[in-house]
Parts: structure tokens; C-alpha cells; sequence
């Protein structure tokens, strides 16, 4: 009976930070479709800069606290507010120190607009830093509905707000404004609704000794961060805005779906796995299902928006955006196998192993940075095979510690997922092959998707793909649960 009722807990706050996460990127997908046709893809790439120094930055506000909170199992009133007000006062320092080199950035990108923008978005720093600590609150405590109305609350203002300033004519500033509303909405929501406040109470040597977890993984995700947006960075300087935006939109779709399932997981799994992290065999079980069932429903996404890509992209936002179409390709493959990533790091930092953690990350950058070296001066497509290349080295690098902490291999878990793998490919190449009969967009589209499903879900049942009787076993319990 506890057994069970731990798995409804998980899976009900599964749920609802997948419906959130859903609802957020459902709209601004439609938002981003909208602004795409009423905007320049220089327009694009000039927010993209600024998005690079500012999400380098937002990791600082962490500061590899907030996990911590959630990994240490007795946290308390005191090590909240001690980590609330230390985060508080360092975002304001990380925003002086950015306002103050704004202008050098955008004198080295040769772009004086750059300055201001920088210093308006550079504000949600300080918006994040008051966020952050009542985030991880929510996570400890498995809170996750609380999400929902914070997420969508900010996400559909800023939403109405972009598309009147674009319609207006306001190009960069629609996407400025936006992205700083939504923060603001989101943490105001936030701030009502969850009870918990910071309390009037420090400790140093709490902060102490979180720190001595959360260091390793600030130090991990500063490298991660800096790594992932080095791309952008390069492409930005050596290459053109318009290279930068079609390479960002060709990520950006397949990452917008992999957001919501991988959010929904990777903030659940960390409190469940920490919860149990004495029982090792309990956390290889949930690993493994997560790998496994991650997949299943990953990998037809993600080959399927690659077998439609061409006509969804020409259909929704216009000719002129074609060219990030092989980008899209390439990440739809990178983005598929992001369950083996999120699985095996959470099983890490649930267990404590910091230090493995910081390790892992090293030895993967090495080896990504030498890939970007290398692709950077051949060509911007050379650049995003270099990352489909680098994906492949960290999941094997990422699975590498928990074939001895839990003796789960990366082979074994290929040998998981291969049949939800194999099941996508097939599906991918027959509705891509649809584009061949030459039908409008739309016709193709509404052949192609149909056809992706049956084709999915016709093979799980035939090839008795255990990830579907499990899925299933899950929306039948739910719905019922709902019905009682």
C-alpha cells in the first residue's frame, strides 16, 4: 500500500508538472509562431545574445543551493531563508556586474543596441533570485500543481503583451518585455500561493555545509552552461544574426517539446530518488522506468516532427524560415535520447555524489569543446552535427558511475530502449516519405500525422512494447482515479 501510494504521489506530480510545462510551451509556441512571421530572423538573432549572458548568469542564482535544499532530507525553515536571502543579495551583485559590462559586450559584437537590452533583461536576474528558493520549495515538498497556475499565469500576459508590441512595431523590444513580464507574473503568482515566506532567521554554518553539496553542482552546471550556449556565442560572432536565429528556431522546436516531458521528470525525480536514496535497488527501478518510458514517448516525437518538418516549418512560419529545417533534423535526433541524460545525472546527485557529478561534466566538456573547435571553422551545419556527435559521448560518459553504483549499464540501457528506437525510426521514415507525393502542406501534414500515430501505437501493440502496457496501465488509473 505505501509502495503505492509513493508511485500515485510521483506520478500525480509528474502529471502536473507535465500539464504545466504543456500549457507554457503550448502557447508560446503559438506565440513564437506569430512573432516568427511578424519578425526579422535578425530580430531572432539578437535576442539570442542576449538570452546566452543572461542564462550563464541565472546559474550563479542557484548557486547548486537549491538542489541541495531538495537532496538534504531534514531541511528546515532556517537553511530556506539562509539560502533565500544569500541568493537575494548575490543576484543583486550579478546584475551591477552585468549592467556595468553591457556596453563592452556589445561593443565586442559590434551592435550598440545591445547595451540596453541587456540591462532590461539582465533585471530578471534579481526577479529569478527572489523565485528560486520558493521553486525548490515546491519541489522538496512535491508541489508541483502549484506550478500550473504561476507558469500559465505569466506565460499567456507575456504572450498577449509580445504580439501587441510586435503588431506595433516595436521588433526587439516585443521579446524584451515579454520575457521580463512573464518572470515577474510568475514570481508574483508564486509569492500568493505557496505558504511558505522566508523567515527572519541566518545561519552561516548552514549555508556551510549545503554548500559543500551545492558547490560541485554549481561549478557542473556553470561548465554545462557556458558549454551549451558556446555555440550560439561563436556562431553570433563569426557567423551572421540570421545563421544564429535559423540555427537557434531548427533547436528550438524539438527542445520546446523534450521541455515539457524532460521538466516533468528531471523536477520530480531528484525529491523521489533522494527520498529513497538508501535503497539503491529502489532507485536503479525507478531509473530504469524513467529511461524506459522517457523514450517511448520521446522518440516518436521527436521523429516524427523530424519526418514533418519541412512542411510543418514551410505551413507556419513562412518560406523565409526553411533554412533551419536541417537543423531541425539534427536536433530531433540529439533531443530523443535526453531520457539516459536526466535518468542517470538525478540518480547521481540523489545518491550525494557531487564530486562524480563535477567529474562527469569535466571529461564531457573536454571532449565537446574539442568537437566545437574543430566544427567551428568549417561550417554552422558542421557545428550542429559537432553536437549530435557530442550527445552520443555524454550519454555514454553520464551512465558510465551507475554501472557500478547501480549496476546498470549503458548497454543494458540501449538494450531498454531499443525497441521504442527502432519502432520511431520506421514510423519516421514512412511519414516522411509522404512528402514525396507533392500535396499541399496542410494535405501532407494531415496524412503525415495520422499515419506516425498508427503506425506507433499499431506496432507497440503488436511487438507487445512493455513502455505502452505501462503508459496505458498509468492514463486508465489516472482517469479513474479522476472518475472516483
Amino acid at each position: 500500500m505505501e509502495k503505492q501510494h509513493f508511485r500515485n504521489t510521483v506520478v500525480s506530480n509528474m502529471f502536473w508538472r507535465f500539464i504545466e510545462r504543456c500549457g507554457a510551451q503550448g502557447v508560446t509556441f503559438i506565440v513564437s509562431i506569430i512573432l516568427a512571421r511578424l519578425l526579422d530572423p535578425s530580430v531572432y538573432g539578437t535576442i539570442a545574445l542576449v538570452t546566452v549572458f543572461n542564462s550563464v548568469l541565472n546559474i550563479f542564482i542557484d548557486s547548486g543551493l537549491g538542489n541541495a535544499l531538495i537532496q538534504k532530507k531534514d531541511a528546515d525553515d532556517l537553511d530556506f531563508s539562509s539560502v533565500f536571502y544569500f541568493n537575494v543579495i548575490s543576484c543583486i551583485l550579478l546584475y551591477v556586474i552585468l549592467f556595468l559590462c553591457a556596453p563592452y559586450i556589445a561593443r565586442y559584437y559590434d551592435n550598440p543596441q545591445l547595451t540596453l537590452i541587456i540591462r532590461v533583461t539582465g533585471i530578471t536576474l534579481i526577479v529569478s533570485g527572489v523565485k528560486n528558493i520558493q521553486q525548490a520549495y515546491i519541489s522538496k515538498n512535491l508541489l508541483f500543481k502549484k506550478f500550473f497556475y504561476a507558469t500559465l499565469g505569466g506565460t499567456v500576459g507575456a504572450a498577449f503583451i509580445g504580439i501587441w508590441m510586435a503588431w506595433r512595431g516595436y521588433g526587439v523590444w516585443s521579446l524584451v518585455v515579454q520575457g521580463l513580464f512573464n518572470a515577474i507574473v510568475d514570481t508574483i503568482i508564486l509569492w500568493i500561493t505557496v505558504k511558505w515566506h522566508p523567515k527572519k532567521m541566518f545561519s552561516f554554518s548552514r549555508l556551510k555545509t549545503l554548500f559543500l553539496y551545492g558547490w560541485k553542482l554549481l561549478v557542473s552546471a556553470i561548465i554545462d552552461n557556458l558549454y551549451n550556449n558556446l555555440r550560439s556565442l561563436i556562431i553570433g560572432k563569426v557567423y551572421t544574426s540570421s545563421d544564429l536565429a535559423f540555427y537557434n528556431k531548427g533547436q528550438s522546436f524539438p527542445s520546446m517539446i523534450i521541455a515539457n516531458i524532460n521538466a516533468s521528470i528531471d523536477s520530480v525525480l531528484l525529491p523521489t530518488m533522494s527520498s529513497v536514496q538508501d535503497k539503491k535497488e529502489h532507485v536503479k527501478s525507478m531509473v530504469r522506468r524513467s529511461i524506459k518510458t522517457s523514450t517511448y514517448i520521446m522518440a516518436p516525437l521527436m521523429m516524427g516532427l523530424a519526418g514533418c518538418g519541412y512542411s510543418l516549418i514551410r505551413l507556419i512560419l513562412t518560406e523565409k524560415w526553411l533554412p533551419c529545417v536541417p537543423f531541425l533534423y539534427v536536433f530531433c535526433a540529439v533531443y530523443m535520447f535526453y531520457p539516459i541524460h536526466t535518468a542517470n545525472l538525478n540518480a547521481i546527485k540523489a545518491l550525494g555524489r557531487s564530486d562524480l557529478f563535477l567529474k562527469l561534466e569535466i571529461i564531457k566538456k573536454v571532449v565537446g569543446v574539442s568537437i566545437i573547435v574543430v566544427s567551428s571553422s568549417i561550417s554552422v551545419m558542421a557545428m550542429c552535427y559537432g553536437a549530435l556527435i557530442s550527445s552520443i559521448a555524454s550519454q555514454i560518459i553520464n551512465s558510465w558511475p551507475n554501472k557500478k553504483l547501480l549496476h546498470y549499464s549503458y548497454i543494458d540501457q540501449l538494450r531498454d530502449i531499443f525497441p521504442s528506437i527502432a519502432l520511431a525510426l520506421v514510423m519516421a521514415g514512412t511519414v516522411y516519405s509522404v512528402k514525396f507525393l507533392q500535396l499541399s502542406d496542410i494535405l501532407t501534414l494531415l496524412i503525415q500525422i495520422p499515419l506516425g500515430i498508427l503506425i506507433y501505437v499499431g506496432g507497440s501493440i503488436i511487438f507487445r512494447i512493455d513502455s505502452f502496457e505501462y503508459v496505458l496501465s498509468i492514463v486508465k488509473g489516472f482517469l479513474r482515479k479522476r472518475k472516483k
